[in-house]
């Protein structure tokens, strides 16, 4: 199921993507990468099962379009773009420490205006497919978590040549509804919920 999900959230995409093509006039595309900072990402559903979640730097890779919006002076930026993020926290039943990473799919359509000639503001939704989760350790075993989710991005860059730097900040419309079962043998429910800082760098091509 999460791969007919993830097919139609790529086949969106893209659709988004040549279509804009067709309604826009493109101006560059290229390359991105950077680091991401994940705050406050854990919270107990069902029970009191973890303590001490602490975030830790987390990464992202991708491509991104950016197409002039005629008359109205903005522009329109869809991406496509991988991203890993992990935190570390105590599994209570056991005492231990485990880290907790997963990995997923962002296609943020940002909406965006250019000021002062190298700088840029933008704004709009992320859409977001989680590929993976996992724990650690084998203590937590069938680590699942909802697949979709949506969030929303804002911030702005500068850019040099080709070459552009931006941080953003992006807030969850809703928390991700993750399950595991545990060393008691029974399911247990928390929410991951995606509130981060991204710094990227760009290369237009």
């Amino acid at each position: 199921m999460k791969n007919t999900l993830l097919k139609k959230l790529l086949f969106l995409s893209f659709f988004v993507l040549g279509y804009s093509q067709t309604a826009y006039t493109q101006t560059a595309f290229g390359l991105k990468a950077g680091i991401n900072y994940n705050s406050n990402s854990i919270e107990e559903v069902s029970s009191d099962v973890f303590e001490g979640a602490e975030s830790k730097t987390g990464y992202h890779a991708g491509i991104w379009l950016r197409l002039k919006i005629p008359v109205l002076g903005l522009y329109v930026r869809p991406e496509l773009v991988y991203t890993n993020l992990e935190n570390e926290l105590k599994y209570k039943f056991t005492g231990k420490m485990t880290s907790y990473s997963f990995q997923k799919i962002d296609i943020p359509l940002l909406f965006g205006k250019k000021i002062f000639g190298i700088g840029n503001v933008y704004a709009g939704p992320s859409f977001q497919y989680i590929l993976n989760s996992e724990f650690s350790f084998s203590d937590i075993s069938e680590v699942d978590a909802d697949g979709f989710t949506v969030g929303f991005q804002f911030g702005g860059g500068i850019e040099f040549g080709n070459f552009g730097v931006d941080l953003r900040l992006e807030r969850a419309f809703s928390p991700i509804e993750s399950r595991f079962i545990g060393t008691t043998g029974s399911p247990v429910n928390f929410d991951t919920r995606i509130n981060q800082v991204i710094l990227g760098v760009s290369y237009r091509l």
